[in-house]
């Protein structure tokens, strides 16, 4: 009888071992296949993200600017939404009478391209040619349909100009369709050219670092499927109307999943192989690196995705948009980080670091308190299994903790004086291309010959009892050449729900700084003669996007800093820590944007910057910063309950320095990617955000900060408990301290 109740309880203990072997093998395999299927959903999605993506300036707006409103009622003017097309043809010489048929020629060649649309019924598809005083240019105005491939128009009116001007003169499609046509152009490598660049540099950052073929490919195959499965939800969102998609937050949503993933990833990799140091088991391992990873990464997700959230506050709707297309990235960074990464590496196992497998060095149950070291080791408690670089700052760091965080102070602060050099409110709209523009060289030649701002001119919607003192102000104003009223075939004015529209030519490219002075003044003027008169246009958009963006500058930022502070407080358990931490990202953003802006303007030679750049600077930077932050806190704070504050924080510097800056050397190579897309505002971003995540990696987290809190000492930690604990090390026979990376 006692035989067969031992042979059950083998059994059963044997069918136990069985079915958790199965579990064991088929849980991560079931992981795997999930998200593949996502990833295969989502994947060929990106390639129609530009179906739901709008780049249109004036969208972006509230719709309480006054350009919103005037545009909305402007609207009740036109007879068709087609986009307006201005062609310039500039000869080398005069331009005689004679020679005016052959221009008259390219009119009707031009009038022949598909996908014109007449302004009026009856009317010619294309206005002109238009001589300029000077006799050595003509203009041409033409519509491009709404339902047509717009670039694909363009294209055409440019190959006609080719192939018919006469010889000695070029053509050039500039205006709203020529711009458009240009910047959708520009945006064209977001598909793919950027993706592969920041998945090649990410690649062979992780092969130097880890020097392990498998590992890469499985930490990009986590971020690939990541931003696969995002994008499939932000182009619901977008096909949906819930958020408004354009060109810059499709490339900023690649780069900040890649990124993020990547650096969670890494996290995460480092403590299992640290972990596969101490137990044969994968499972083992994984239990023991997961459980140390997971608060920190979770933390920095939630701190990343609640300063981003932080954006729904803006007034611009770009701004606003990006808010939740970028959390929506970082959401599924985490879930792929937190589920997918630990599948994939419970499935290769050891052979993830292969050639370079983790072998398994058992550690003496002991603190390191209890241990016997030698003389030297004791000198510097918590150094004690440190080795190279790392040991070599931490000793540094407790020798002249005070010098080197006042040194570091200074470095930043005399990095923020650039930021007087700032030039960001705004700039051209032909600035905003840094590829050869046809229609930026287009706007060039046209203000050559004709009004610089004819093809754009300033649009008033006024009442009609005022149309008289209002066509007077506008003619009047200077800056501005003609003003017209809108009026009907007979003559008379056009009225809509009892306004009037009236045009004002300006005398500078609608997209100067002399041009918005115009508008502001203008506004100014009509204030008392019309206060229901609203000026648009495409400069007086220009002038309410930069106006709202630096209002969302002054409103955002505080609410960002609150939310992750009350971040860091939960996860750290402490009141001066998270605040110190807070402060010295604030600071390194000043630094990165004051270094930033000597450099756009010495060196690169930029006109300028979109008002909206130092505010999604900050963004990217104090959430980004924040992370690696958290990242080494989190693990000093561990320690230093283990071993006491000061030795906490030499041991967490040392044991977190290389992941962490690997994880920032990628995190800047994915954001510098964004500089392969000639856009003013994607390559200033990626240089703001690379070099402040740079900086912000190789001194703040790896000098200022770990010199500054153990100069402080436990009191880092008040309010908690820890802040009165002991400088020692806190002996416990459960505790052993983990060897280094």
């Amino acid at each position: 009888m006692i035989d067969i109740v031992i042979n059950r309880d083998k059994f059963s203990e044997g069918t136990d071992i069985v079915k958790a072997m199965w579990l064991r093998i088929l849980l991560p395999l079931v992981v795997v296949l999930i998200w593949l299927i996502a990833a295969g959903f989502g994947g060929p999605t990106f390639g129609k993200l530009d179906t739901v993506s709008s780049n249109d300036q004036a969208s972006f707006l509230p719709a309480s600017a006054e350009s919103t409103e005037a545009g909305e009622l402007q609207e009740q003017f036109r007879k068709s939404d087609a986009v307006p097309a201005v062609i310039v043809a500039e000869s080398d010489g005069e331009i005689t009478p004679q020679e005016l048929p052959s221009y008259e020629e390219v009119a009707r060649a031009l009038g022949d391209v598909e996908g014109l649309e007449p302004p009026a019924a009856g009317a010619p598809a294309v206005a002109g040619p238009i001589p300029s005083d000077d006799r050595r240019a003509v203009q041409y105005i033409a519509f491009v349909a709404s339902d047509a491939e717009l670039g694909e128009v363009v294209a055409e009116l440019r190959s006609v100009l080719t192939e018919q001007l006469p010889d000695g003169a070029v053509g050039y499609v500039t205006g709203p369709a020529g711009f458009t046509a240009d910047l959708v152009s520009a945006f064209g490598g977001i598909d793919g050219i950027l993706l592969g660049v920041a998945l090649g540099a990410v690649f062979l950052i992780l092969l130097a670092v880890y020097r392990s073929v498998v590992l890469p490919f499985l930490v990009l195959l986590t971020s690939v499927f990541a931003l696969a499965t995002s994008i499939l939800l932000v182009f619901a969102f977008a096909s949906w109307d819930w958020i408004q998609l354009s060109g810059q937050s499709q490339g900023i949503l690649s780069i900040l999943v890649i990124g993020a993933a990547t650096d969670y990833a890494l996290l995460l990799v480092a403590r299992f192989r640290e972990a596969l140091g101490e137990h044969e088991s994968k499972w083992e391992a994984m239990k023991v690196a997961y459980r140390g990873s997971v608060e920190p990464i979770a933390a920095s997700g939630a701190t990343v995705i609640l300063g981003l959230l932080c954006l729904l506050f803006s007034d611009l709707n770009s701004n606003r948009s990006l808010g939740p297309i970028a959390a929506i990235g970082i959401v599924f960074s985490l879930a792929a980080a937190l589920t997918l990464l630990p599948a994939l590496l419970l499935i290769f196992g050891r052979g993830a670091f292969w050639p370079l497998r983790p072998k398994v060095h058992p550690v003496p149950a002991t603190s390191v308190a209890e241990s016997a070291p030698s003389a030297a080791v004791t000198a510097v408690p918590g150094t004690e299994q440190l080795r190279g670089l790392w040991k070599r700052i931490a000793v540094l760091i407790s020798r002249r903790p005070r010098v080197l965080w006042i040194a570091s102070v200074l470095v930043l602060a005399a990095g923020t004086l650039g930021l007087t050099q700032l030039q960001a409110s705004g700039v051209p709209q032909s600035a905003l291309i840094l590829a050869p523009s046809n229609a930026v060289d287009g706007q060039d030649a046209l203000a050559r010959h004709f009004d610089a701002g004819a093809g754009s001119p300033v649009a008033v919607v006024a009442p009609k009892a005022d149309r008289e003192a209002v066509l007077g102000i506008v003619g009047a104003e200077p800056g501005i050449s003609e003003a017209t009223l809108t009026t009907d075939p007979a003559g008379g004015a056009v009225v809509e729900q009892g306004r009037v529209l009236i045009s004002g030519t300006l005398e500078y490219q609608a997209d100067s700084d002399r041009a918005e002075d115009v508008v502001r003044s203008l506004r100014t003027a009509l204030d008392d003669a019309s206060p229901d008169a609203l000026v648009g246009g495409v400069t007086a958009v220009a002038v309410d996007t930069n106006d709202t963006a630096l209002a969302d500058l002054g409103k955002i930022i505080p609410i960002v800093l609150a939310v992750i502070l009350v971040v860091l407080m939960l996860l750290l358990r402490a009141v001066v820590a998270p605040v110190l931490l807070i402060l010295s990202v604030v600071l390194s953003y000043g630094t990165a944007l004051g270094a930033s802006a000597l450099v756009f303007n010495n060196l690169l030679g930029f006109e300028g910057a979109d008002a909206s750049v130092p505010l999604f600077g900050f963004v990217f930077l104090v959430a980004l910063g924040v992370d690696y932050n958290i990242f080494l806190m989190t693990r000093v704070r561990e320690e230093s309950l283990r071993i006491g504050t000061r030795p906490g924080i030499l041991r967490g510097l040392g044991v977190t320095g290389g992941v962490i800056t690997s994880a920032g050397v990628v995190l800047a190579a994915t954001f510098a990617a964004l500089g392969i897309i000639p856009i003013l505002f994607l390559a200033q971003i990626a240089f703001i955000v690379a070099f402040g995540v740079l900086l912000d990696t190789v001194l703040v987290r790896s000098l200022l900060i770990p010199a500054l809190a153990y100069d402080i000492g436990p009191a880092i930690w008040w309010p908690s408990k820890l802040a009165r604990g002991s400088e020692s090390s806190r002996p416990s026979g459960r505790h052993r301290a983990p060897p280094a990376d």
